[in-house]
């Protein structure tokens, strides 16, 4: 009776996973340690994967957090777009807008925080190129809310008298202290909150 060959693992051959769904889980790293505190044995740990293959995946933290961060954002503005697409005016839009921060600012969600602008201060003074990223990111979310007062006050539910571009400011400045008062306790009263805004529209 001639014996079964057994299966060989080759060595040096990298794990093989959902490159996707690892990022997923380095995003909650990142989010709740920051860049500078997430370290590789955190990573590890979070994305359930041994530090060899984050290295041989994405050669070190912050190639794998430019990753990270990009598909961080790209999902988040995606939902965003699909949500302001169903509505009607710019002046809903401005209030789904701010639904989905005031979501994001909420529970389990808002404590851990928002990648964008944990990333905004951490990263400023340190690290040009990973700071420009950001600041890219932050300027997509300020077009977003241009764009939905200037359609507001051509399609007459935003008063046209009002300036773009300081409501823009003001709005963005809002939605971010959302993310960082989030990260403290939960924002109360959201929809009194989108009321006051509607009222500023007017």
């Amino acid at each position: 009776m001639s014996e079964q060959p057994q299966k060989v693992r080759e060595r040096g051959r990298p794990r093989q996973f959902d490159v996707d769904a690892a990022l997923d889980l380095a995003i909650l790293v990142f989010r709740e340690k920051g860049y500078y505190n997430a370290s590789i044995s955190d990573l590890s740990k979070g994305m359930q994967l041994a530090s060899g293959s984050i290295y041989k995946a994405f050669h070190d933290k912050r190639n794998l957090f430019l990753q990270a961060f990009e598909r961080y954002t790209s999902l988040r503005m995606k939902s965003l777009r699909q949500r302001l697409a169903q509505q009607p005016d710019g002046r809903s839009g401005i209030a789904e807008l701010l639904r989905f921060y005031l979501e994001s600012a909420s529970d389990a969600e808002g404590r851990r925080g928002c990648l964008v602008v944990g990333s905004a201060i951490e990263l400023q003074q340190f690290d040009a190129g990973l700071a420009e990223q950001v600041h890219v990111a932050l300027q997509r979310n300020q077009l977003t809310i241009q764009h939905l007062i200037e359609k507001g006050q051509q399609d007459g539910s935003v008063n046209p008298q009002h300036d773009a571009e300081a409501l823009t400011n003001m709005l963005l400045c809002l939605v971010l202290g959302m993310r960082v008062a989030g990260k403290i306790k939960d924002i109360a009263e959201g929809e009194l909150l989108i009321a006051t805004v509607h009222r500023m529209l007017d």
